[in-house]
């Protein structure tokens, strides 16, 4: 049984949280619906497109409308949680609550590994665009790597509302590439181009449309989770949100009605202006897409800002998360101290660093795959808590309650278990050794952290709160 203490001798727990606050009020739901988008736009640009190679424009299409049904329905579940437990835990704290201290850290571990994978994923892809643009004369992309880590970490630490406006505008520039990309794709799009991978015949129901046959369906799933990937971190900006309990709900849910309506202009336009076959392996579809047009070169320079937008607000959102476990006790206590402009430096600092580390294997779709297998499994946990607590708890103030109730969260579990599973049809090995880092971290709180706990820590807090009620009762 996890126990709850103080972190060091003779320190109260007012100077404990003190060096542990977030600046609040920093958002509205406008700036937070950008936050949103901006994680998940380099999904557009990049990245999506090797699903092809798995499923076939038919296999992704499938993939991608199941995928998306399962993360509107989960973040309209996250909505209810977010206003009913405004912290910066997001997900880590609805688990906390709903499955114990156990459930909450493996909540947050997954979490964590997709946050700190994702921008190494996207630092590759990044690097694509700066040499494909010949950009500075690189051609070696752990310069670029290296460079975005460091502006953008840089940039985090001045604090989160300034943070947060910067990420905002580079989202409306990726956003208005979008368009302009869609209008160019239009005419050059040919619906032949949609089908002219040849199906293999030893495929099971494989056609033109499902080449790789209902198999392909399966496997281009985590390619299809790329489109969305990260909008669940919407929640980890509460404690930083004014009125978090109405701001966060519609913030994220207006970030997830945008982003349907970019994965299916993206997916459909680019795959029949350039074809599924030569699309399936590009490293900047988008471009390839519209040829060597003025069209293409501006898009390309625009999608190089979708990326970094995306790369910006994670390092944002594997930082919040960090700080949360860490403030609670769940991670060495250090990395949730925060500068004077109430940024947290090492939760920062440490991912990013692992993060690099990563990079330099230029291996995006792997990183993309591992970042997948902790995003999917953080989904199952906290689809489990959205009906545990509706179940457990249906006295719990809910300011925004989930249409549907879990039979919503319920769909989006059992589409999240079959994610789990697809990450090891794409790359078992890669899916194995994130697994590894999973069970690392879980035994890392089963032998140390969870005998040191912070009590005062407001997860924690949620956790007493929803203890002493159930002694009322």
């Amino acid at each position: 049984m996890a126990t709850a203490t103080r972190p060091t001798a003779g320190e109260t727990a007012e100077d404990y949280l003190a060096k542990r606050t977030l600046r609040s009020g920093s958002a509205g739901w406008l700036l937070l619906a950008g936050l949103g988008v901006s994680y998940v736009i380099s999904g557009d640009y990049s990245g999506w497109n090797f699903g092809l190679a798995q499923g076939g424009f038919g296999g992704l299409l499938i993939a991608t409308v199941l995928i998306a049904g399962m993360y509107l329905a989960m973040v309209l579940g996250m909505a209810e949680l977010s206003a009913a437990l405004p912290a910066a835990g997001g997900g880590y704290t609805f688990a906390r609550r709903a499955l114990g201290p156990w459930g909450g850290f493996a909540t947050g571990a997954a979490i964590l590994i997709e946050y700190a994978i994702a921008p190494a994923a996207i630092a590759t892809f990044i690097g694509g665009y700066v040499e494909s643009l010949g950009l500075f004369g690189i051609t070696d992309g752990w310069w670029v790597y290296l460079a975005v880590y460091a502006v953008f970490i840089g940039i985090h630490l001045t604090g989160a509302g300034e943070a947060l406006k910067v990420m905002c505008a580079i989202t409306v520039i990726a956003l208005l590439g979008l368009v302009i990309f869609a209008v160019s794709a239009w005419g050059s799009f040919d619906l032949g181009n949609l089908t002219d991978i040849p199906a293999d015949p030893d495929a099971l129901g494989s056609s033109s449309f499902l080449p790789f046959g209902a198999f392909g369906i399966w496997a281009a799933v985590p390619f299809a989770i790329w489109f969305f990937l990260a909008v669940e971190g919407v929640p980890l900006a509460a404690e930083e949100a004014r009125e978090p309990e109405k701001n966060v709900p519609k913030g994220i849910i207006a970030a997830m009605l945008v982003l349907l309506v970019t994965a299916g202009a993206v997916l459909v336009l680019s795959t029949g202006a350039l074809g599924a076959q030569a699309l399936s392996s590009s490293g900047n579809p988008l471009v390839e897409a519209l040829g060597d047009g003025r069209a293409a070169t501006v898009v390309n320079y625009i999608g190089l800002a979708g990326l970094v937008a995306s790369f910006f607000s994670i390092v944002y959102a594997y930082s919040r998360q960090t700080f949360a476990l860490s403030r609670a006790g769940y991670l060495p206590t250090s990395l949730s101290v925060t500068n004077s402009r109430k940024a947290p430096v090492l939760a920062l600092v440490v991912p990013g660093v692992i993060g690099f580390g990563l990079s330099l294997t230029g291996a995006g779709a792997m990183l993309l795959n591992m970042a997948v297998f902790g995003a999917a499994v953080s989904y199952v946990l906290m689809m489990v808590s959205h009906i545990v607590l509706r179940v457990r708890e249906p006295g719990m103030r809910r300011p925004y309650r989930t249409p549907g109730g879990i039979a919503t969260t319920g769909l989006a579990l059992f589409v999240a278990c079959i994610a789990v599973v697809a990450t090891f049809l794409v790359d078992p090995v890669a899916a194995g050794w994130t697994l590894a880092a999973f069970c690392g971290l879980l035994l890392y709180f089963g032998l140390y952290s969870r005998h040191r706990l912070v009590a005062s820590s407001p997860d924690e807090e949620f956790a007493v709160l929803a203890r002493a009620e159930e002694e009322l009762e």
